[in-house]
């Protein structure tokens, strides 16, 4: 399985992401070209060959109007982010410069759901409204372009599998457009909310709100880095050179083995004296709760009675909480669980040329797509035709 993993042990920043993924690009001229081409009015992207602690890598400068943001407006923490004080924009400001790029719509899409988790923190952490949010820092073109190259150079690269170590967020203060604050800083904290984090490995921050977004947006896992072949490796390096520590971030790119790969709950309650339309409300009841998938299987229960079998698979930690769901949305007294594990296929979702989705799955020597039948059933409502792939005469 197509896999790549990073390593966040020393923090991470968006142009130190940008600079490690560019690193594992095979044209890497051609790839700084198309981040250069993304449509960013002032903004430029350039490379260099950098060497944190002795570890040879890259550093990534973004330039707005000439002037090298992450050097000239660095403040106290450990990547020289690009948190400044005299940019002032809304989310639906940034949004309209994103629909803007010359990029993918997925491109664009996964740039909207990271700026929409920085501003689901920020709006935390200010006590408003996401509407009366003012990006001071993450709203500038720096930081747009940091994250629209991460969103192109993974699709570039096309992992199926993205995983990352548990993130440092370092220690100390920061300064900001708000004054001096703890570290981790309270959107860094909340974009992390239910992902482990260590803290307090440098008196200074070592991991971004713009670095901690993009690592929740993207990895599905965080943990020790899989077994795995890898096959090429990148290093992104931050603009301070710090006492004792590599300022850097790695990136590795290679397949992992084929093994049972995910952990799933099956829950299962055997019913009869429900109708069929209650059982079909309660299924999709079930659904609505987060189940991962709902069946009935027809059987013969006690006294010759007919009756059925629910079957409902949930992840680990959405099972007690799916068993309430069952015992109160049906008629059953008791429900069964069974911890197991499943051979999943990796699966992603791209945008189809002609507007629906494909997804995407791969892994244990298979891949295989679809369309999304959402979405095709949504556009013969549009046209009238018939969703029936049966050629017709």
């Amino acid at each position: 399985m197509r896999t790549l993993y990073i390593d966040c042990r020393m923090g991470a920043a968006g142009d130190m992401l940008t600079a490690a993924l560019l690193e594992l690009q095979q044209d890497k001229a051609a790839a700084l070209r198309r981040l250069n081409s993304i449509g960013l009015d002032g903004v430029s992207v350039s490379a260099q060959p950098c060497v944190r602690c002795g570890l040879a890598g890259t550093v990534v400068d973004v330039s707005v109007n000439g002037e090298v943001e992450g050097a000239a407006h660095d403040h106290d923490s450990g990547h020289g982010t690009h948190h400044h004080h005299h940019h002032h924009a809304t989310l639906e400001t940034i949004e309209a410069q994103i629909a803007a790029l010359d990029a993918t719509e997925s491109v664009k899409c996964h740039a909207r759901d990271v700026y929409r988790l920085i501003a689901d923190a920020e709006a935390e952490a200010h006590g408003k409204p996401v509407a009366e949010i003012h990006f001071h820092e993450v709203g500038a073109k720096d930081a747009i372009c940091d994250i629209a190259s991460v969103a192109t150079l993974l699709e570039m690269l096309g992992p199926i599998r993205i995983a990352a170590s548990v993130p440092e967020v370092g220690g100390g203060f920061v300064r900001c457009a708000h004054g001096v604050l703890p570290v981790p800083a309270p959107a860094t904290v909340n974009v992390l909310k239910g992902i482990a984090f260590s803290s307090g490995a440098a008196d200074y921050e070592l991991l971004t709100p713009t670095g901690a977004a993009l690592l929740r947006h993207f990895a599905t896992e965080f943990g020790p880095m899989p077994t795995m072949s890898v096959e090429r490796i990148g290093i992104g390096c931050g603009h301070r050179e710090l006492d004792g520590r590599a300022n850097a971030v790695r990136v590795f790119l290679g397949e992992t083995r084929d093994a049972a790969n995910d952990a799933i709950v099956e829950l299962k309650a055997t019913i009869d004296d429900m109708t069929g339309e209650e059982l079909a409300f309660a299924c999709d009841r079930l659904r609505d709760a987060g189940a991962k998938d709902v069946s009935l299987v027809p059987l013969t229960m006690k006294q010759g009675r007919p009756g059925h079998l629910l079957v409902v698979l949930a992840a680990e930690g959405d099972a007690d909480r799916i068993a309430a769901a069952i015992l109160h949305e049906t008629s059953t007294f008791g429900v069964r669980r069974t911890d197991c594990t499943r051979y999943a296929l990796c699966r992603k979702i791209d945008d189809g040329t002609d507007g629906i989705r494909i997804k995407t799955g791969e892994g244990y020597g298979t891949t295989k797509s679809k369309r999304e039948f959402a979405d095709r059933a949504a556009a013969a409502q549009h046209t009238g035709k018939p969703i029936c792939s049966v050629v017709r005469g």
